[in-house]
């Protein structure tokens, strides 16, 4: 990209959203962009240009996994969670990605996602201890990837050009997209994983999770948002900002994203999309929980503000080994909120 494209993206208009506090002194800043959506689909809130295009990348996996039910996948539970997944790598997730894969025929070699060793720190490391190398099963989209090889042999498409942006199972992920976010899709390009990667708005985004989380149980929509929220372990793993996430808050689904995005839905249908413009991941965790208080998650149910407060306690910044300050976020306009009440 041109250095006058980027010169003129939406994005540098993004407003300062966390700054990084060391003893007391403003260290760093992150911009973002922000959309709050409500039941009916309105933006509440919006912070910095909503309606622009943003790649959610991960973020997206619950919506494309609402395109393989909608193929006929034959998914649930655990198993439809591991599809929506950005999975640890985990010998439990690499063991789901096997059990879809196994369901429809297939084995490992059909999986055609960049091979890697697990994003885990644990796993990472004993897999160099046995001297394993990277493979498309321990990569983190493995469960996305068998979860579509399992929509191809439902539907009887072809499962060895399923990456084509123009297999029928990538354009109906294209409409699913289009229908929950409401927003044509603006930009189609390669996700990390090999996957289309698809631009929509941040508001677009905070909408279609909205919809999920509030969508009837019998509905595809509503079968994601339920596996989604009974496993979140199969969607991140053990010890994920998101698996802690979704367990603290009632009906409360998420989906991390490369490059700093988060995207919520609440079970009142109202829907968070949060993108922290330089694609730092520590200030995206307290720019979303910032915001969820302000929007009164708080109340929803014991123990959810010491959950909230746990989540921003990670994001500290240490001096010679000591926690001497932490990320904080400064969103524009959450004081002027009902029910807003962050420190």
């Amino acid at each position: 990209m041109s250095e006058q494209t980027m010169s003129h993206s939406p994005l540098t208009q993004a407003p300062v959203v966390a700054e990084v506090v060391r003893n007391g002194f403003v260290e760093s800043v992150h911009h973002g962009v922000l959309a709050l959506t409500a039941a009916d689909g309105s933006t509440s809130l919006a912070v910095g240009p909503v309606d622009a295009p943003v790649l959610p990348r991960s973020s997206l996996k619950p919506l494309q996994a609402v395109a393989m039910l909608r193929a006929g996948a034959q998914l649930e539970g655990e198993l439809l969670a591991l599809a929506c997944a950005s999975h640890s790598g985990e010998p439990f997730h690499l063991e789901g990605a096997r059990r879809i894969l196994a369901s429809v025929g297939l084995a490992d070699s059909a999986l055609q996602n960049t091979p890697s060793s697990p994003i885990d720190d644990v796993e990472r490391a004993r897999w160099v201890r046995e001297g394993r190398t990277d493979s498309s099963l321990g990569q983190n989209c493995s469960g996305k990837h068998a979860g579509m090889l399992a929509a191809c042999r439902a539907a009887g498409w072809d499962t060895t050009t399923y990456l084509d942006p123009e297999h029928p199972l990538q354009r109906l992920i294209i409409e699913v997209v289009e229908e929950l976010t409401g927003d044509r899709v603006s930009a189609l390009t390669v996700d990390g994983c090999g996957a289309p990667a698809l631009g929509v708005s941040t508001a677009g985004l905070a909408r279609a999770f909205g919809t999920l989380a509030a969508a009837d149980p019998d509905t595809p929509e509503g079968r994601v948002a339920a596996a989604v929220h009974a496993h979140p372990a199969w969607l991140g793993g053990t010890g994920r900002d998101v698996t802690a996430l979704i367990q603290a808050v009632p009906g409360l689904i998420a989906k991390d994203g490369a490059e700093s995005v988060y995207a919520v839905g609440l079970a009142d249908g109202r829907g968070l999309a949060v993108k922290i413009t330089d694609g730092a991941e520590r200030a995206r965790v307290v720019v979303t929980t910032a915001t969820l208080r302000a929007a009164g998650v708080e109340t929803l149910a014991p123990g959810v503000a010491d959950a909230l407060d746990q989540l921003d306690a990670r994001a500290v910044v240490r001096g010679h080994g000591q926690p001497v300050g932490a990320v904080r976020a400064v969103v524009p306009g959450l004081a002027g909120m009902p029910s807003a009440g962050c420190p």
